[in-house]
């Protein structure tokens, strides 16, 4: 068996964290890096990683998280937003890095912006979804990432979006909160930790046309 497939059968949504056990900051540094290397649709990375620290502000979330415990004893909680508006300021930001680190004339990307826009062109709805598609991009690295490095992680959709937004100043950032993942140690009073992993076998998912 290849090692990540041995990652990924270790890893589970961690429903109990240990509160005592800290992710070091080199550890959780290179998760960071790895969100940032995230793939993206054009390269365009239409999120912003906030990094819940401080514990008061952890302590209101866990009510606008339907109580789940983990938002307060994860070593780390990380939720993944993305720009609440997707504009042509949001293009040209990203065309002016694109020209610095490959030493270009951000003129000679015209051609692309023209394509780019496309994006600031959908409705605002059809742009949420398309940010939380992204997202979703980074949220999948992010848990393969804690698997390898066996780091526990539990994605959650089962939070409110708006109160959090509220919350952590969100709204006031131009951003949206899209999902959370706290990261850290399992505790070993978790039950779930030793189920066996329920996946169809791949005759049962793969098409070969």
């Amino acid at each position: 068996m290849h090692k990540i497939i041995e990652s990924l059968n270790w890893r589970y949504a961690c429903k109990k964290f240990d509160a005592t056990k800290k992710i070091t900051d080199e550890d959780f540094n290179t998760l960071l890096d790895v969100l940032r290397m995230t793939a993206s649709s054009y390269g365009l990375q239409p999120w912003k990683f906030v990094v819940v620290s401080n514990k008061e502000l952890r302590e209101k979330l866990v009510p606008a998280s339907w109580n789940q415990a983990q938002v307060m004893d994860a070593s780390h909680l990380i939720v993944l937003c993305a720009p609440s508006k997707l504009d042509e300021k949001f293009v040209d930001d990203y065309l002016i890095d694109t020209a610095k680190t490959r030493n270009q004339d951000v003129s000679e990307l015209a051609g692309f912006k023209k394509m780019l826009m496309s994006i600031p062109g959908k409705a605002p709805a059809d742009q949420y979804i398309w940010s939380k598609n992204q997202v979703y991009i980074a949220l999948g690295n992010l848990m393969t990432a804690c698997a390898e490095m066996r780091i526990d992680s539990c994605p959650m959709e089962g939070f409110k979006p708006k109160e959090y937004d509220e919350i952590l100043g969100l709204t006031e950032m131009g951003l949206s909160s899209m999902v959370v993942c706290p990261v850290g140690y399992r505790h070993a009073e978790d039950k779930y930790s030793d189920l066996p992993k329920v996946r169809y076998p791949l005759e049962d998912l793969v098409i070969n046309l």
